[in-house]
Order: C-alpha cells, then structure tokens, then sequence
C-alpha cells in the first residue's frame, strides 16, 4: 500500500536516525507489535517497561510509512466536537473521551523527556477558530461543554483573536493542553532506546501471516521465511491495519501537507500556539523548530496513490493561498510539500482492544484522525493492561464494542 506522496520534512531535516536489521531467523517472545511507526514505539515502549519481552516488526523502515508524513498535533480536541460527541454516546462517554485525549498529551511528556534526545517536543496552546458566523453559533455550547467536562480553555472574541492572534474571526477558543513533536525523531530515538533497554526491533521484516501454534501461543510467518512465536500480538500498522479486520471501521482519505521557507516572524503566535478551523476539512497550522510555518489540510476523499500524486501541487498551490489570505496578504515561500493516507471513523474514536468476533490473543492499536499520536498514548496504556490480564477503565470508550463487533 503506497500511503504517503512528495516529501515529508522530517526525514529530509535529520535524516535516518539508528537502523535495524531485517528479521532472518526464528524467534520467540511474550508480545509482537507489527508497526514500527510512532503507535508501534509508544506501545511497546509501555509493554516492555511492564517487563514483557517485546519483539516489533515492520515490512518498511522504522517511521517511515505514516509517521514520517504526520503533522504531529498533539490536542486534547477530538475530530468530532464534544457536543455532537455527547449527542452520539451520552455525556459521561463524550467527556471522559475528551478527558483521556488531555491526560495523554501530559504522558507522551513524559516518553518525549524518557528517550533522552531532542525529539522537537514543545508545550504549545491550541487555538481552534471559528471558519464562518454560521460555525460561531456552535462556538458557545462547545465552550460550555467543555468547561462542564473539566477541560482547559479560554472562550475569545474577534477583538481577542485579532489582538493575540492576528486572525479574523467570529469566535474562537484556546487552550493551553497542547503540544508539537517531530514525529520522525521521536520514533527512532523511542525504537533505538527499546533495543538498548532489551527489546527487539526489526524493519523491512513483512508479517504476511500467523496461526495457532499451540500452548496458547501464535506464530507468525514473515516474507522471509522466518517465524516468530508469541503469546500476544498487537497491530500497530497504521492505515494498513484494516486489511485485518473482518469489518471496515474507517475511509481512507488522503490529507495535505507543507513547510514553508523560515520565515523572519512566525504569525497567528505560532512560537507558542498551533491553530485549526471548525471548516471541514480544515485547515491547520504549527510551527517547526527551525521557524517554518507547517500547514495541512485540503483533505479529499480519493486514495489512490497516482490521483494524490497528481493532485500534490494543486493541492500545495491552495495551501499556500489559504495560509497567505489567513496572515492579510503575507506571502510564504514553498519548502516541502507532501500528502499521505488519513483515515477516519465515524465518531472521530480510534478503535483499540481485540474485536469481539476475533482472536483476544490479537489486539488492534488504530489510532486514527486527527489525534493520533494521543490516541496512540492511549493504546499503550489501555495494552499494556490488557495484556497483563487487567481491566483498564476506558478500555470500553476506545473499544471495538460500540459498534456492536
């Protein structure tokens, strides 16, 4: 599967950080997670903290599938708004789904400060915009809302939102429960430091299957003819993890993305804030350490690698006329451009935990929309108990049984 189109920046601003070998032999161990990408790094970072001998496997090179593409937004804002979110599972589930997002920006903190290496970790605020006076409506019960649930924010008005921000808009809300990340470093830091702590990490190793192996364990053959015998197996693999499943729970789209040239004065704050808009699809911005501005957006509903391909410089064009009109006329060199598979639920919810139609040794981590990388916190969490035998109390929020599977 062709998931990713130009070229990400983050590869292209470090490079390769570590390697890993290829898996050519037979082993055994307590967990494999197929995907080394970011999900893959942060839960088998918490499986093998719990003391489980961990093995993880991916058919590319370590972050280089989504990962390398991700914008890397961390916030505690879940896709679909809190109140629609409450209108679909009721207020407890709604709120304390939000409430999770928020926590796990403060525990991936920690793995960021863990890894000991510059992994382009910052705290940020998060300004979400409103896109047009009919959005503005909505702006006061989300506010309101969220305020019920507990959660950080700061209702602004246009004066507000022009004075700090510099945008034009009809309403706004800020919270200071953000965070930016290179996604790229982070995983490869996160994926060398698991080999020096003990564990196993193997890339362009491909798991084409597994089966029962007997004695409650699985073994799973990979394209190279070795196998690889364990006790649980988590799936980690990002877009590619559906191909699994017995029953779609997401739709592919695809998703743009660029860094501009350094610029002299970074707008909107965005030293200190990212920002998105209530439009659907919106737009979305953060800064990078070297003083870029990165923009995405533009999201369509075709996932075909040659038609995203074709449609990266249209697509770039109108980013860079969207980011210009947004800062009254500031214009932005192009620097990289790129565009990647995105997938989405129906409720904006990943989906973690083992289907109830499905094998409980096999655990999916589908960390999907726009919090991926805290729905991926989440996972981990939410695993490691699984697999130690242990309920975790919002296992059933992320769970494939709200949807009746």
């Amino acid at each position: 599967m062709d998931i990713k189109s130009g070229h990400p920046f983050w590869p292209l601003e470090h490079g390769l950080i570590g390697a890993f070998p290829a898996l050519l032999g037979d082993l055994s161990c307590d967990v494999a997670v197929i995907g080394a990408g970011i999900t893959g790094a942060l839960i088998a970072r918490e499986l093998a903290a719990s003391g489980l001998d961990v093995v993880v496997l991916d058919r590319r090179e370590a972050g280089w599938g989504s990962t390398s593409a991700s914008t890397a937004l961390l916030q505690y804002e879940i896709d679909t708004d809190l109140v629609e979110l409450r209108s679909m599972y009721g207020q407890r589930f709604a709120d304390e789904a939000y409430r999770a997002c928020s926590e796990a920006i403060d525990d991936f903190e920690v793995h960021a400060r863990d890894v000991h290496a510059d992994v382009g970790f910052r705290r940020t605020g998060s300004l979400y915009f409103a896109s047009s006076i009919k959005d503005a409506r909505d702006f006061p019960g989300e506010f309101a809302a969220r305020r019920e649930a507990g959660l950080a924010v700061e209702s602004l008005d246009p004066g507000d939102i022009a004075e700090r921000f510099g945008i034009q808009a009809p309403a706004a809300m800020w919270t200071p429960q953000a965070a930016v990340v290179d996604p790229y470093r982070f995983c490869r830091h996160a994926l060398r430091q698991l080999v020096d702590r003990g564990a196993s990490v193997y890339d362009r190793t491909e798991v084409t299957g597994w089966k029962d192996a007997g004695g409650g364990c699985l073994d799973l053959a990979t394209h190279a003819g070795a196998h690889v015998r364990c006790r649980h197996l988590v799936i980690a693999a990002g877009y590619e993890s559906q191909r699994w499943l017995k029953h779609r729970v997401a739709r592919n789209h695809s998703s743009y993305a660029l860094v501009t040239e350094p610029v002299g004065h970074l707008p909107f704050g965005l030293d200190a804030n990212v920002a998105w808009e209530s439009a659907r699809p919106y737009l979305y911005l953060r800064s990078t350490d070297d003083g870029r501005v990165l923009v995405g957006g533009e999201d369509d509903k075709v996932d075909v690698a040659s038609k995203r391909d074709a449609a990266l410089p249209r697509k770039a064009d109108r980013l860079l006329e969207k980011l210009s009109r947004l800062a009254g006329g500031q214009s932005f060199d192009l620097g990289f451009a790129w565009a990647g598979t995105f997938a989405e639920t129906t409720d904006g919810l990943p989906y973690i935990g083992a289907p109830s139609n499905g094998d409980p040794r096999v655990h999916f981590a589908m960390a999907y929309g726009g919090n991926g990388i805290t729905y991926s916190v989440i996972a981990a969490d939410i695993l490691r108990d699984t697999i130690h035998g242990r309920t975790h109390p919002r296992a059933a929020l992320f769970g494939f049984a709200r949807i009746g599977r």
